[in-house]
């Protein structure tokens, strides 16, 4: 199989992801609840297409678990509403490799995040990513996510081309090399808040903003009829 090739199948299961019935798009709410919400209370009043999950964050201010929940409907307007993720044309030259460096365990770096009025959550960052592109060179900050390397950066496309926030991306480790990774931004991808206002996705911080276009990765979320999904 082709690079091509396989970029298309991984944009089809993109697309096929954010749809299923606890898809990006499928997300109609979150309600935060301060103390753990009674989850089978919730479930048993949702409708019949709703799923509910439990979800946990730590306090901006208190530094305390917060409790809440989640609300996916299968049938949720942006779902009805989806036509395409656009993308940009594969292109092997966005297929480049970075050195990383591990850090003392633990550490984190604050990442503002677009529900939080320039509030900071801190997310542990294991390592230093060195990246050089376009002649200049840049120490990236790439956060924990379940075990994976998750890039969120930004570019001169966002706002213009692509998702206004910033984009996200898997790094992946170089087997038999912990010290080489490959970012292929031909897989960069829209954010869980470019589907559904109900996430709060972080925000790239300083260093992890290009001054260059990153044409490369998913654009926009388009849907049709001029959905939004700040409206609905």
């Amino acid at each position: 199989m082709s690079a091509s090739d396989d970029h298309a199948r991984w944009h089809d299961a993109r697309e096929r992801q954010v749809t299923a019935p606890t898809g990006n798009l499928s997300l109609i709410e979150t309600r935060w609840t301060g103390d753990r919400p009674d989850l089978d209370a919730a479930r048993a009043a949702a409708g019949p297409t709703i799923q509910v999950t439990p979800i946990e964050r730590t306090g901006i201010e208190s530094g305390l678990p917060e409790h809440g929940l989640r609300f996916w409907d299968a049938v949720a307007p942006a779902i009805r509403a989806f036509e395409r993720i656009d993308t940009y044309a594969y292109d092997p030259a966005w297929v480049l490799e970075g050195r990383f460096t591990p850090v003392a365990e633990g550490r984190t770096v604050p990442f503002e995040h677009i529900r939080d009025n320039g509030g900071t959550r801190d997310l542990v960052v294991p390592g230093d990513i060195a990246l050089t592109l376009d002649g200049q060179e840049y120490t990236l900050a790439a956060f924990d996510d379940g075990g994976k390397l998750l890039l969120v950066f930004g570019d001169q496309t966002n706002g213009s081309e692509t998702y206004g926030s910033g984009r996200f991306l898997f790094v992946t480790h170089v087997e038999g090399d912990p010290e080489r990774v490959i970012l292929d931004f031909n897989r960069a991808f829209v954010p869980p808040c470019g589907f559904s206002a109900q996430y709060n996705c972080p925000l790239p911080p300083a260093s992890n903003r290009f001054p260059l276009p990153v044409r490369a990765g998913e654009k926009t979320v388009v849907f049709r009829d001029g959905f939004d999904i700040y409206a609905a």
